[in-house]
């Protein structure tokens, strides 16, 4: 169960996660059918620690991306080092904005790593032996995230439950990794 300082009913959590199977249809076959004109939205809510800007949208409606916003988010996601960008699986979106209503938050996710060019993964990989010489990152498939309110577990444990992707825990760190490759997790 989520530890978010109130009591939250197995139940309530369920609830949450029925509401956000609806908001995640893209994983489910079928389901952006039933979902097409029931006034169906999904918003993404993020904050930039290095560049500073901040992307609070709506990106979803009824069955459709927005392009304007996914071009805007594929921007806001771009390699901070460089300034490339890339396009961004709508799918991480979707994991992203997923965990994020399961964790019934308005701060904003803090994105520490979306697109990584490869230039960038290679100098990371340099430093680092936890960085992956095919890094989802170089996709657009994959981001870094924090939230202030709640602990690494907890967004974990959130989009773990999306059943949608990778979950990686970076507890050292204080972040968690959410991709849209094949479902698995692994950290602490």
């Amino acid at each position: 169960m989520l530890n978010t300082g109130t009591n939250v009913s197995r139940r309530a959590l369920l609830g949450a996660f029925a509401a956000t199977a609806i908001s995640a249809a893209p994983f489910f076959p079928g389901v952006t059918a039933y979902a097409r004109g029931s006034g169906d939205i999904r918003k993404l809510n993020f904050y930039s620690g290095r560049t500073g800007e901040k992307i609070d949208l709506i990106y979803w409606i009824d069955g459709k991306y927005i392009p304007e916003s996914m071009a805007e988010i594929n921007r806001f996601f771009r390699d901070w080092r460089n300034n490339k960008v890339h396009k961004i699986d709508p799918r991480t979106i979707d994991i992203l904005a997923a965990a994020h209503n399961l964790l019934r938050v308005d701060e904003p996710y803090m994105l520490l790593s979306g697109y990584r060019s490869p230039e960038t993964n290679a100098m990371l990989r340099a430093r680092s032996k936890g960085v992956a010489r095919n890094s989802l990152h170089m996709q657009g498939e994959a981001a870094d995230v924090r939230l202030r309110s709640r602990s690494v577990a907890q967004i974990a444990q959130a989009a773990a439950s999306c059943k949608a992707g990778g979950v990686g825990r970076y507890s050292g760190s204080n972040f968690v990794h959410m991709d849209c490759g094949v479902v698995r997790s692994w950290g602490r």
